[in-house]
């Protein structure tokens, strides 16, 4: 038995939490076990909360700065767990990695630019980079084997047509995937040789499972690096979403007075004072807290994998290198994704995120959120059977 206890089930409701409180706004329904949004019910670190209620009790809560302590510990963190030593002057904030993909969008693109992805992927990246008035360009990934992998005959064809930023996301959501150093060199190697910058979305990168390795694309060539904006965030690694604080690493002086210019523009200049607090205790304090939990989350992953193969013959399960969301196919049940939607909240009274949300190649399949404690995970295991039984 490990320092922290996982298994505690704690209430969320009345937090206003908008996996456990928005159900119904987004399914129509109240009445369903949530495990679509991409947060954990667990409580972070006891370091995170003591840090935050010290700066509680202080009772001043004026204007704050980023400390050089803060971006210390950032700096610590990513040497420590991926092996990248970087520069406290490579280091910019934001509130959150979707903002940072917008400001990124707006300050290296115009409007009508070319921005590629890979779906299925994280619906904000296609969210985005629309809304802000540039051009989706897919290169959809292969779902081969139970896995996925890239097609870099088409992502080489796409970037010959003239695409200036490429939206990378590793380890990948929701298919789960590490990308190996292989594979990132190909991708380095053709960003370079057609001039299309990357950003690289790592906010799950500490949640990987061994023998998989997360390697920061940036870290790999100075080239990559200097073309490259990386996103990391404490939020999901220690569920700290709500606090509002992620960073953003960008090695080359140009990318990183554009990017500042443009924050500047928008008149961001920091963090909130609780963001930085608990972002700092995090990374400084947090790391036997999150190798205990990936054990956790492991055994969870895998007792899915075996209930599945066991009780739902119709549901493949894609099992992640990464995260903790299990991409789940169901078409050998020959269901519409409204018919799957339907069983799922009618029959199974379970809350999943559709795959078609996730862009083309997310047809028929489902996203399940297990960081939860496992008589939570018991119970949506069960209505999962229901639902298609």
């Amino acid at each position: 038995m490990g320092n922290y206890n996982f298994n505690e089930v704690i209430d969320r409701l009345q937090t206003a939490s908008v996996k456990w409180e928005m159900t119904r706004e987004v399914y129509g329904t109240g009445d369903v076990l949530p495990m679509w949004v991409a947060d954990m019910d667990f409580k972070p670190p006891s370091e995170v909360s003591e840090a935050i209620t010290d700066r509680v009790n202080h009772g001043i809560y004026g204007y704050t700065f980023i400390t050089p302590s803060a971006s210390k510990a950032v700096q610590g963190w990513v040497k420590k767990r991926h092996g990248w030593e970087i520069r406290k002057s490579w280091l910019f904030y934001s509130p959150g990695v979707v903002p940072t993909i917008s400001m990124a969008i707006q300050a290296f693109t115009d409007p009508g630019d070319k921005v590629m992805l890979q779906s299925p992927v994280y619906t904000p990246f296609f969210g985005m980079t629309e809304e802000n008035g540039r051009t989706v360009v897919n290169s959809t990934l292969i779902y081969k084997e139970g896995k996925y992998e890239i097609d870099f005959d088409d992502f080489e064809n796409k970037l010959k047509q003239g695409v200036k930023l490429f939206l990378l996301c590793n380890p990948h959501n929701p298919g789960g995937r590490v990308w190996t150093k292989e594979e990132l060199i190909k991708i380095g190697d053709l960003c370079v040789q057609y001039d299309c910058l990357i950003l690289s979305d790592e906010i799950h990168s500490d949640l990987v499972y061994s023998p998989h390795r997360h390697i920061p694309i940036a870290s790999l060539k100075e080239e990559y690096a200097k073309i490259t904006l990386t996103c990391i965030a404490p939020s999901k690694t220690f569920n700290l979403a709500g606090l509002q604080a992620s960073a953003v690493i960008i090695p080359d002086a140009d990318l990183q007075k554009r990017f500042k210019e443009h924050q500047h523009r928008n008149a961001f200049f920091g963090l909130n004072i609780f963001g930085i607090t608990g972002m700092q205790a995090a990374y400084l304090h947090g790391e036997g807290w999150l190798e205990e939990l990936l054990d956790y989350l492991k055994e969870n992953r895998d007792e899915i994998v075996d209930y599945i193969k066991a009780n739902i013959p119709g549901i493949t399960p894609v099992v992640p290198d990464s995260t903790y969301l299990i991409w789940l196919d169901c078409r050998k049940m020959g269901l519409s994704d409204d018919e799957i939607k339907d069983r799922l909240l009618n029959k199974g009274k379970l809350a999943l995120e559709p795959g078609a949300k996730y862009g083309p190649g997310g047809e028929g399949f489902v996203r399940l959120n297990f960081a939860c404690p496992r008589d939570t995970l018991r119970d949506g295991l069960e209505r999962l059977k229901k639902a298609f039984s």
